[in-house]
């Protein structure tokens, strides 16, 4: 079975490229189809992959000005070559989903979420566009006529997969879909717990951007006075350190050693927003350590009370200082924490994939179509 693959965007490195990372060490002669391909962004991560971008890659300051292409990527998406191919594996939380590959070809899309701008988030991303009045005035016109197109993409998707069962939740609201959940992989051998004393501080990873809410966890420990760490970097990095008090300490982006370091010493990891999985909380429990968590999202999936960490309700700081001040972490076994985070293995996800696909592929060849 001759497969692709197709991505959103090569221009980060996030959770969704390390779900793409480890499609391509299941599918290692696969090429990637793309809308951009930022090799000064992605680095050597993609290094011997052939990755075949849109023409929106030759237009003009297209890595800088990508967002402004927006009304353009459902062309750029359909005009992807990616005929020739007997399966095609969609890695989407965008647009890609709307590829038009040939009828006797079978598309699997992987979604992390369905458009979080034109679907749940449509809302908050109006109102924290930094652009001019003008723009925002005629955007949301643009977003609902993206808003049919991508529904009308997704009903030419022939296998859903979703990496959480609240995504799953959310293709079967906005897209009327079925889906399959397959977790994300989790690089769990990464991390191990440690054998040294365990630090007095918290830590919070995340993109320092405004849906994360990291505000919620400043304001709550600058009135506990406790001490947290902030690992990550983002156009909120700046409003951020303002807001915060002298306890608590902003590393920005680290390596993976500083990082491996930070989770297995802290007491707990903070995770105040709602995604739609949550791999560094997993990655936290990899390390032993449990997570205090919003409960909202995937996270309430991998985050069990009283085995892994503990949930608050509200994203409110009162409701997560509420948590920590009743919060135990010597209440918390490593090594469970650790059996548990196990489950959310890349040996596990590719496993599951792969058996999936297989399965899709034959059902396809059979004539039981799209379900």
């Amino acid at each position: 079975m001759q497969v692709a693959l197709v991505h959103d965007h090569l221009n980060q490195i996030g959770g969704a490229e390390r779900v793409l990372k480890s499609m391509l060490e299941i599918y290692p002669d696969s090429p990637v189809f793309t809308l951009l391909h930022d090799e000064k962004r992605t680095g050597s991560w993609f290094e011997g992959t052939e990755v075949i971008p849109s023409f929106i890659q030759r237009l003009p300051a297209s890595q800088r000005l990508f967002k402004w292409y927006l009304p353009i990527m459902p062309t750029a998406i359909e005009e992807l070559p990616v005929g020739g191919f007997d399966c095609i594996i969609s890695s989407s939380s965008a647009l890609v989903k709307g590829i038009l590959p040939p009828p006797q070809t079978l598309h699997v899309c992987y979604c992390h979420t369905p458009t979080r701008y034109l679907w749940s988030n449509t809302r908050q991303y109006l109102e924290e566009l930094p652009q001019r009045r003008m723009v925002k005035l005629i955007l949301p016109f643009l977003l609902q006529r993206l808003r049919l197109w991508d529904w009308q993409a997704a009903q030419r998707v022939d296998r859903f997969i979703a990496n959480s069962r609240f995504v799953a939740s959310r293709i079967r609201t906005y897209y009327q879909r079925a889906s399959t959940v397959i977790y994300p992989p989790v690089d769990v051998d990464r991390y191990v717990p440690t054998n040294d004393p365990i630090e007095p501080f918290y830590l919070l990873i995340s993109r320092l951007r405004p849906y994360k809410r990291v505000d919620v966890a400043i304001t709550a420990f600058n009135k506990m006075n406790i001490p947290l760490v902030v690992i990550g970097s983002g156009e909120e990095a700046a409003r951020l350190r303002r807001l915060a008090g002298s306890k608590i300490r902003f590393l920005g982006s680290v390596d993976d050693t500083t990082k491996a370091w930070y989770l297995s010493h802290c007491r707990a990891l903070i995770f105040p927003q709602e995604e739609d999985f949550g791999i560094t909380a997993v990655e936290a429990m990899a390390a032993g350590r449990p997570v205090v968590a919003y409960r909202a999202g995937g996270a309430p999936e991998s985050v069990i009370e009283g085995l892994s960490g503990t949930l608050f309700e509200h994203q409110r700081w009162e409701s997560l200082a509420d948590a920590v001040i009743h919060f135990d972490p010597t209440q918390f076994d490593p090594a469970r924490i650790r059996e548990h985070a196990q489950q959310f293995s890349r040996d596990r996800f590719q496993r599951e994939l792969s058996q999936f696909v297989d399965q899709s592929w034959k059902e396809f060849q059979e004539g039981k179509g799209r379900v």
